[in-house]
């Protein structure tokens, strides 16, 4: 019997901040749901939450401590308030009230909550809750306006009935929704993009990263297309953690449904060719890593026109895409100095992938199983096998997507301080 895939949360530490409404009972629920799938949860209360669930519920749950006090003495000696805004992968305010909201839009600092807001380097999540008309009332649309474009992540409010006995949008996100949200921020990115930081910091600062991610759209006909399975979510990965190393990183990305990772410079492309020309002009690089899953084929002449039914199935007259990693790898001017391919295979995995390392001429080749049981394409874990142009092979256990970028670029960064 396959082993359980450990869940995306595993591992991670969630910073969790609970503002002062009645939805504040729904934090505890939502700190054990993490807890169960593995995260640690570090948790701040606002002096308005502790008069609806006990700093003691909260921390017996947390298996934490709880943080309220800003001026703390024993706390600001220990962790610190700039610490503890940065140790955790994501920042998660639940409930967010419209108090809440409106100091995180215009970056006031009054307490311990709204300090840590301000000083941390990762992505926030929100999840509001309020009064109906607090949440439409014009301030509030205009403060939600600007944290969107900040960067600031939402989950919710959803409509339903509340505690005023009203009923319309405003209510708090249930626990799991609130969940799946982490899970959805974590597998995408939780690097804030500050360019004030100073420069020189990270494995990678200095360094130029063109990673390709996601599946190629080969058309048919105006509506059809060739394609595969390929969520984009390991190319994006990696394209985040390189950046938060401190590269300067482009994202050539065929058709996702993923934000663009902070601090990434993204070309969108459909088809190969049209990939294989946006790598190209991102050339000269560091670092080349090629996670897209590109369509080996490309229908010669697409139709300008939807093609209906007849009486015989339609036949197509196919030719081969460019292959861009072995393009890339066989470059004389330019070639970057770590040239890193992906292998999907279903079958006789190792024979299969040890084939290609050596007829694309890459330095490394990552091999994953995308078999249907795997559950890698779509899925927030993968279970790589890093193979090296030497003969070296290293297998992973499985693992977030995030954790195997992440580890991804303390190895090219590895590979470039030895070349």
């Amino acid at each position: 019997m396959a082993d359980t895939p450990a869940s995306p949360l595993a591992g991670c530490t969630i910073l969790l901040i609970v503002g002062g409404g009645i939805a504040a009972y729904k934090a505890l629920d939502l700190v054990r749901r993490l807890r169960e799938r593995g995260a640690a949860v570090r948790p701040v209360m606002t002096e308005g939450a502790k008069q609806f669930v006990t700093p003691l519920s909260l921390a017996s749950l947390a298996g934490a401590p709880v943080h309220d006090a800003l001026f703390s003495l024993t706390d600001e000696s220990t962790m610190g308030h700039i610490e503890l805004s940065r140790a955790a992968e994501l920042v998660v305010v639940a409930p967010a009230t419209a108090n809440l909201l409106a100091k995180l839009a215009n970056g006031l600092a009054d307490d311990l909550a709204s300090t840590l807001l301000l000083a941390t380097d990762k992505r926030t999540l929100v999840v509001p809750a309020m009064n109906l008309r607090m949440w439409l009332h014009p301030a509030t649309r205009r403060n939600v306006e600007r944290l969107r474009a900040d960067g600031v992540l939402f989950c919710g409010p959803v409509e339903g009935a509340m505690a005023c006995g009203e009923f319309g949008p405003g209510r708090m996100s249930e626990p799991l929704a609130v969940v799946a949200a982490i899970e959805a921020a974590l597998a995408a990115d939780t690097r804030l993009a500050l360019p004030n930081l100073a420069p020189g910091r990270g494995a990678l600062a200095g360094r130029r990263v063109v990673v390709t991610s996601g599946p190629t759209h080969e058309p048919i006909d105006p509506v059809r297309f060739i394609a595969n399975r390929s969520s984009g979510k390991q190319g994006h990965a990696i394209a985040s953690a390189a950046a938060a190393a401190g590269a300067e990183v482009v994202l050539v990305s065929g058709p996702v449904a993923l934000p663009d990772p902070a601090g990434v410079r993204v070309e969108r492309v459909e088809t190969a060719l049209e990939m294989l020309a946006a790598v190209k002009a991102a050339l000269p690089a560091d670092v080349f890593v090629a996670a897209a899953a590109v369509a080996d084929w490309h229908v010669t002449a697409a139709a300008a026109h939807k093609l209906k039914k007849g009486g015989e199935p339609a036949s197509l007259a196919l030719a081969a895409n460019p292959d861009i990693l072995a393009t890339v790898a066989g470059r004389e001017r330019d070639r970057p100095p770590v040239v890193v391919g992906f292998a999907a295979e279903t079958e006789r995995l190792m024979d299969h992938a040890r084939e290609k390392l050596g007829r694309k001429g890459c330095d490394l080749l990552v091999l994953n199983d995308v078999g249907p049981a795997s559950g890698t394409f779509g899925g927030e874990t993968n279970e790589v096998t890093i193979l090296a142009r030497d003969g070296g092979a290293t297998a992973w256990p499985r693992l977030s997507k995030a954790e195997v970028a992440k580890r991804l670029v303390r190895l090219f960064a590895e590979r470039l301080d030895e070349t």
